[in-house]
């Protein structure tokens, strides 16, 4: 793992080859049995053989001196050898250390790596605040699960889903949710069972959602810019994912995130479908849609300028009505509580003009028309009021047929018309039917 010789190496190699030059006594060096030193054969010289003998009366100034001298050299000898342990130590934890240290970092490296070939680098994805979002965007740490795990989560979920459909079905017969002991009695089980299906099922989601969510983010970042937010597409792709698993049979021999990539990619279209715009618009006309997007970008290259609905038709080979309903229909809708400029506080509801009859003069012109129908009404008798008032709707119903009029008054149906026949005649024989000509359009 070392790659470089550590400097305290050398300081090491000069003091042992300064304890192997300056010392002749073999005693020094066997306190390091690990450094397999070579020394030298000891010397047949006088100061040797004196030095050697520590129990000799020495009495000549020569032999005193010899000896003190041998007395040094043992004090640095054992200098040396402690200085050399130690060197041995800090070079060995220095390489420990340099070893540790480098695997680390070359783990680190190799993930960081795996996550920059995958692209999950990029989903660091700001807000309007500024914040980065976490939860459903960042990739989980956790890894696919093992062929024994799969088989396992996805048993316990489908325990889990069996248990909710059964669920349903009792709160369907009988108007509210089951109690413990209801379900459990349904299911011919003990509620110790029922609490760990749920217990080991809720989990078994949790892990499953947690290890490939990975798998779902790649697939959802696919289908960004069409309608819905990357959240919202991770959260219907994680559901989708669900639902693989619970179909899941791993005695089929494939894994789990092979048969469950065709229900995320199908839960994720099915919700851009059904949830990206506020009126939904049916699937056949989706694609037609499309399709008279790309001719007009086409188009609009070719010609230099926004083609016509004819010119889009005629390449399509459709109905120009077809053209326009499209152009309609993929407009997004707007809110009326949208300010008109960002400055100001007024609003769309406030500037667009609302229906004619609801226009203040309209209003009075209504009213005054009712006042005059009630004056004429008021000359007639009260049966031929009745009918005229049931056959036009005057009393704000809906307009009656002579038979429903016949039955309510119990006469015939004859008889009903030829009150509405005589009332009407003499409306028109009175002045005052005059005054309504002026609403008369």
């Amino acid at each position: 793992m070392l790659n470089q010789v550590h400097p305290h190496f050398h300081i090491f190699m000069a003091i042992t080859a300064t304890i192997s030059l300056s010392s002749s006594s073999p005693t020094v060096f066997s306190a390091i049995p690990s450094l397999n030193i070579q020394h030298p054969p000891p010397s047949s010289s006088p100061l040797a053989s004196s030095f050697g003998k520590f129990g000799v009366k020495l009495v000549s100034n020569e032999a005193d001196l010899t000896t003190a001298s041998a007395t040094q050299a043992l004090a640095l000898a054992g200098a040396a050898v402690q200085a050399a342990r130690e060197a041995v130590e800090l070079v060995s934890g220095c390489g420990n250390e340099m070893g540790k240290y480098g695997s680390v970092e070359l783990i680190a490296r190799r993930k960081k790596r795996r996550k920059r070939r995958k692209g999950f680098d990029c989903l660091k994805v700001e807000d309007k605040d500024g914040q980065c979002d976490g939860g459903l965007l960042q990739p989980s740490n956790f890894g696919y699960l093992s062929p024994i795990e799969e088989e396992e989560f996805c048993l316990c979920h489908q325990d889990l889903a069996r248990l909710e459909a059964a669920i349903r079905r009792i709160a369907e017969t009988q108007e509210h949710e089951p109690t413990l002991e209801q379900l459990a009695k349904d299911l011919q089980m003990k509620k110790s069972s029922v609490d760990k299906i749920v217990y080991k099922g809720r989990k078994s989601r949790e892990r499953i959602t947690h290890s490939y969510r990975r798998l779902v983010i790649s697939i959802a970042n696919s289908y960004r810019g069409k309608g819905l937010s990357l959240q919202d597409l991770i959260q219907e792709g994680s559901i989708g994912l669900l639902r693989g698993a619970e179909r899941f049979d791993p005695r089929r021999g494939n894994k789990l995130s092979t048969y469950a990539y065709w229900w995320i990619r199908e839960a994720i279209i099915a919700s851009i479908t059904n949830k990206s715009r506020l009126v939904r618009i049916p699937g056949s006309m989706r694609n037609k849609m499309t399709k008279i997007a790309e001719t007009k970008a086409v188009l609009g290259k070719k010609l230099g300028r926004l083609p016509s609905y004819d010119e889009i038709a005629e390449v399509l080979n459709v109905h120009v009505s077809t053209v326009r309903f499209g152009y309609e229909r993929s407009r997004s809708p707007i809110s009326l509580n949208r300010a008109v400029t960002d400055q100001g506080s007024m609003t769309l509801q406030e500037i667009i003009p609302g229906p004619e009859e609801m226009m203040p003069e309209n209003m009075v012109k209504r009213q005054l028309m009712k006042q005059e129908l009630e004056k004429l009404l008021q000359t007639l008798s009260e049966r031929e009021a009745l009918v005229l008032r049931l056959i036009y709707g005057l009393n704000g119903q809906t307009p009656q047929s002579y038979e429903e009029i016949g039955r309510s008054l119990k006469l015939c149906r004859e008889r009903i018309r030829q009150i509405n026949s005589i009332a009407l005649t003499k409306l028109r024989q009175r002045s005052i039917s005059d005054n309504l000509h002026i609403y008369i359009v």
